[in-house]
């Protein structure tokens, strides 16, 4: 995998991989940056969340769960002293859906943290990461 960034001004960037899609990077005012992107923390903790998130829907679609609708929520805290990696995080996975089984969602959770999402593993190596999850009928 490759990837590339070009500065735009400041510390804001844009950068992109090999699916040629451009991405902006900026960071926070306190830092030199002026908010015009995403810091490339935040874009960790997303990468995290799409990376399992990815897993999940698509071991529920392979048990054939009637999923209506998904969300999953991400909180991060960071070390204090630099690098100011992420120590504690939590992920909520949220499914919408008549008849979801709680023993697949589980199912799907587990093989997404143990087998399937490098996101995780490599962040796993720095922070402890919990997750919960919730069913509901309706969005």
């Amino acid at each position: 995998m490759k990837a590339m960034l070009k500065q735009v001004d400041g510390l804001s960037l844009v950068g992109k991989a090999g699916s040629n899609h451009w991405i902006t990077m900026d960071g926070a005012p306190e830092s030199g940056g002026s908010v015009a992107g995403p810091t490339p923390m935040e874009l960790v903790l997303l990468g995290l969340g799409g990376c399992t998130s990815m897993d999940v829907i698509s071991i529920l679609q392979k048990m054939r769960m009637p999923l209506d609708g998904y969300e999953c929520h991400l909180e991060a805290e960071r070390a204090a002293d630099h690098p100011k990696v992420f120590t504690n995080i939590k992920v909520k996975f949220v499914f919408y859906g008549k008849g979801i089984s709680k023993e697949a969602v589980e199912r799907a959770i587990e093989l997404s943290e143990s087998k399937y999402c490098s996101v995780s593993a490599m962040l796993a190596k720095t922070a402890e990461i919990v997750t919960e999850y919730e069913i509901r009928e309706h969005k």
